[in-house]
């Protein structure tokens, strides 16, 4: 059994067990988290989409709050003595996704 979120502004695939990297959440580690947005859940006799997935709930636990590693980013033009480096660090959210219930 799987299913498909959207938290974010982006989409995941996850199944019960699985751990992953979300925009940051409010919450705190070992804390309970309950995602809405379910776009689709495949279980193993039938795929339900739209209102019908949208009633049912995604639960799991918060395992990190963290942030990504730096992405330096350098905009440079030739005979211009231009020069510029800036970094970037995302905040994230790991989450262990632990039931979903239909």
């Amino acid at each position: 059994m799987y299913a498909v979120i959207r938290t974010g502004g982006k989409q995941y695939r996850v199944a019960p067990g699985d751990t992953i990297k979300v925009e940051r959440m409010p919450g705190k580690v070992g804390g309970k988290i309950t995602f809405d947005q379910v776009l689709a859940v495949r279980s193993d006799d039938q795929l339900l989409t739209g209102a019908d997935a949208a009633k049912a709930t995604i639960t799991g636990k918060i395992i990190e709050q963290g942030r990504h590693p730096k992405v330096k980013v350098m905009k440079y033009r030739r005979t211009k003595q231009y020069k510029i480096l800036t970094g970037h660090r995302q905040d994230y959210t790991a989450v262990e996704v632990s039931d979903i219930k239909l």
